[in-house]
């Protein structure tokens, strides 16, 4: 008899979770802040906006919040012409797979658009989603993982939501489901830890002992 997975529901972030694209946001902040006028972000500061919340982050650049919609369009519009450049992180696919076959749910609730993240994925990555939540407001995936939680009929107490920036554990806390922690995305563990999650991932293959046992 199969042992029925500690969490029911694993619901992922995309970008710095799923998919490797932070050297390419890398290479085009300096574009979007002279589009969108806020400050340049010079090398030696990557280490420490890392350390910071993702409202500190964007207070530490000047960003207003009536732009952040502006510039996520943007960024959905140029990636969707370059999404070759974007790999999924080693070992998603087996993570995925592996998870389908154990019988738990996977969702995705991401700021992305669907067309990019299912042009990343590929074909047989993306049939393994259930749910799907795509264009999440920069602090507006609190809702789309209540929406989420609804379709799977999950109990709040099955379900896990993995990320790696501060506004996915805060959203998961808000909703008051369990989150967990990568740590090969945009935060560092000091600012993630920080914020209770039940546990830390420094690689995608501890993600699904975890999920079906509740042990890494």
């Amino acid at each position: 008899m199969t042992a029925t997975p500690r969490y029911a529901l694993t619901i992922f972030d995309f970008d710095g979770t799923l998919a490797d694209s932070g050297d390419w946001f890398l290479s085009i902040a300096d574009d979007l802040a002279d589009r969108f006028r806020f400050r340049h972000v010079h090398p030696d500061e990557v280490e420490g906006l890392r350390g910071r919340t993702s409202r500190e982050v964007i207070k530490h650049l000047g960003i207003p919040r009536w732009k952040i919609p502006l510039i996520a369009r943007h960024l959905h519009r140029r990636l969707a012409a370059e999404t070759g450049k974007i790999a999924l992180f080693a070992g998603v696919p087996a993570l995925l797979e592996t998870l389908e076959a154990a019988g738990v749910t996977i969702a995705l609730v991401t700021s992305n658009s669907e067309d990019n993240v299912r042009a990343i994925l590929g074909e047989t990555n993306a049939a393994r989603i259930a749910h799907w939540e795509c264009g999440a407001s920069m602090f507006g995936k609190a809702p789309r993982f209540r929406r989420v939680i609804r379709r799977a009929r999950a109990p709040l107490e099955a379900c896990l939501a993995i990320g790696d920036e501060t506004r996915d554990l805060t959203a998961a806390n808000k909703v008051g489901i369990d989150a967990a922690a990568v740590l090969w995305g945009y935060a560092n563990q000091q600012a993630l830890t920080a914020l209770g999650p039940v546990t830390t991932f420094s690689a995608p293959e501890q993600v699904v002992p975890f999920v079906l046992n509740g042990a890494a």
